[in-house]
């Protein structure tokens, strides 16, 4: 467990051994440097970029968030300047990613092999779904894990999640 800011609670989840569970913001800031970068990918032109983001993020969901270099960004520099946000059930931003590199994949091969107007798309779809989750909050590939939940009949029940430390009344 990390050391808190002085004057902040310490977290209650270690972010790379406590994987069921992570801290609502870093899926956000990696929606937002993925959003940002893809959307660079699709309209300056370097579409190796998608390329990268695809391999990056197969590498944090096979190898983990310590080889994640947006997790590391959050992980490492935000969260503890600012403290740990609130938990959330780490499957769907999983589903999410698994997602995003299917399609980042996809965009790569279509620009590789001179189909430039489908890896744009594809590419811009990415970018535009990502940035959506960064600002908004809305995911829609989380979005998409719950609702495959429901329909194979199965409610979509988060993990439990550690306790949160009461906080005393002003």
């Amino acid at each position: 467990m990390k050391q808190a800011p002085r004057g902040q609670p310490a977290g209650v989840a270690d972010p790379y051994r406590d994987t069921s569970i992570i801290d609502a913001r870093a899926p956000r800031t990696n929606q937002a440097v993925v959003g940002v970068l893809a959307l660079v990918a699709v309209t300056a032109g370097p579409w190796w970029l998608l390329t990268i983001l695809a391999a990056q993020l197969g590498i944090g969901l096979t190898l983990g968030r310590r080889y994640c270099l947006p997790c590391l960004l959050y992980f490492e520099l935000i969260q503890p300047r600012f403290g740990e946000g609130p938990l959330e059930d780490a499957r769907p931003p999983r589903f999410a990613n698994i997602v995003g590199l299917v399609v980042l994949t996809g965009a790569s091969v279509a620009y590789a092999t001179g189909q430039d107007a489908v890896g744009a798309g594809l590419g811009a779809l990415v970018a535009a779904l990502a940035l959506l989750a960064a600002i908004t909050g809305f995911c829609a590939g989380c979005t998409a894990y719950k609702i495959g939940y429901a329909l194979t009949g199965r409610p979509f029940v988060s993990c439990p999640l550690p306790p949160q430390p009461r906080r005393r009344a002003a």
